[in-house]
């Protein structure tokens, strides 16, 4: 141990063992981000997987991979189930009962309702429980990013325990309850989510890479295109669990394939009057009135940030775009009342960017006023748009039948036509948040 690492262990927990239970991509980061302060790790995955595991590891000897979750629970101080939201409940009833006398317990997972109820019902009861979740992804560098602390059943001295061993991370903590961090993460990730998995389904449906053409480019559409890639190169389970496991995520997905369906309605049958109405008093009820808006004197996004990174060559003559997703997303917020300023303190990277552009899009009445014109006038989205709709309805009706595995059929199709071109993009995609979380601090 390094005499850095070992100034931050307070000396009554220089034998504390954090132990974590599942090794994706989020449990890796924490072994190799605790590890690297100092801090003794046991961790295992599911058995296929150990020996793999153990060789990824054998180069760090803060970290002990054992063989499954009952070695890991007996041994460890404090346990970080980091699994699948789906699989928490059977996961917990596997290993819980395991749990050393006296541990803490709590879980990475995107959705509280079901961990928590896993942990009440399969802990012994002399376990301390604190939940956490880290709101960016496994690649995203958790200096100065949200990290949801959450004191379900613990004593004070048990979550400082929890405090100081995260302290690591350098992220800024947000202390929720479980019902309050699914309510924000719905309001924040959720139907963000929608959006994104919208976009790649009708540019699927539809046999396009959109940045090839004259559509999709511009500060905005590079937000569009790089993000839905992004999220269509992880794994299916990490969005399907916070939307069809999250109670509160239900109505907001719902809300925003409503809205889609309906603003394309007006646009599809000529009612310009009636989608300005409605366009700009969502405005209104979001961002503010013109002589006192929500949003800050510095626009969240700069254009000279995001034009810096496209996946295809600028046309001389881009398209203009009537943005749709955009106006659904402004129109959805509204309808369900939520002011998504409210939320930064604990937003993703994900949600500031989406946040962003329509703030973008809504702060410029003349670009807002084009919108609405090309959306009554111009053809040229029409196809893009029925597929979009048609989309956003598939995934709302899929989160309310809570059919995971007609999720992962969807989203595993999409997936493979985009596959080809994830890693320029997927690397894009991570150098323009970094840029834009760099241009942030400025």
């Amino acid at each position: 141990m390094t005499s850095a690492a070992s100034q931050a262990i307070p000396a009554t927990m220089e034998n504390f063992t954090v132990g974590l239970i599942g090794m994706g991509d989020m449990g890796k980061m924490y072994a190799r981000r605790l590890s690297a302060a100092g801090w003794r790790i046991m961790a295992c995955d599911r058995d296929d997987k150990y020996d793999a595991l153990v060789e990824e590891f054998s180069n760090n000897n803060k970290v002990q991979i054992l063989r499954n979750g009952h070695l890991v629970s007996r041994a460890s101080d404090y346990i970080i189930y980091s699994v699948e939201a789906a699989s928490i409940g059977r996961v917990v009833a596997q290993y819980g009962p395991s749990t050393k006398l006296g541990a803490i317990v709590g879980g990475q997972t995107s959705c509280k309702d079901p961990e928590i109820k896993a942990f009440e019902e399969h802990l012994p009861p002399d376990v301390d429980i604190v939940s956490c979740h880290s709101l960016h992804g496994p690649n995203v560098d958790p200096r100065g990013q949200p990290l949801v602390l959450i004191k379900h059943r613990a004593s004070d001295a048990s979550f400082a325990k929890v405090e100081t061993v995260l302290r690591c991370l350098h992220s800024k903590v947000v202390y929720l309850t479980a019902k309050e961090h699914d309510r924000i993460t719905a309001d924040t990730q959720a139907v963000t989510h929608a959006a994104f998995l919208s976009m790649g389904k009708a540019w699927h449906a539809n046999k396009q890479f959109p940045w090839e053409g004259a559509r999709y480019v511009g500060g905005i559409e590079n937000v569009k295109i790089n993000l839905m890639l992004r999220i269509y190169a992880q794994k299916w389970h990490v969005y399907a669990g916070l939307a069809i496991l999250n109670p509160e995520a239900h109505r907001q997905i719902n809300q925003f394939a409503k809205s889609t369906t309906e603003l394309y309605y007006l646009m599809l049958e000529g009612r310009a009057d009636e989608l300005r109405e409605r366009v700009y008093a969502a405005k209104e009820k979001v961002f503010g009135k013109e002589n006192s808006p929500k949003w800050g004197d510095r626009p969240l996004l700069k254009d000279d940030v995001l034009d810096r990174f496209s996946l295809g060559k600028k046309p001389d003559s881009p398209l203009p775009n009537n943005h749709l997703s955009l106006l659904a997303m402004v129109d959805c917020w509204s309808a369900l009342g939520i002011v998504p300023y409210d939320h930064m303190i604990c937003s993703t990277p994900l949600f500031r960017l989406w946040l962003g552009v329509a703030e973008h899009l809504f702060r410029d009445r003349g670009l807002l006023d084009d919108c609405l014109r090309v959306g009554i006038e111009d053809h040229t989205f029409r196809r893009d748009d029925l597929q979009f709709t048609i989309a956003a309805c598939g995934w709302a009706e899929c989160v309310a039948l809570r059919q995971f595995e007609t999720w992962r059929q969807r989203f595993a199709v999409t997936q493979e036509f985009f596959e080809p071109r994830f890693k320029g993009a997927v690397e894009m995609g991570n150098e323009m948040i970094k840029a834009v979380l760099e241009s942030e601090k400025k």
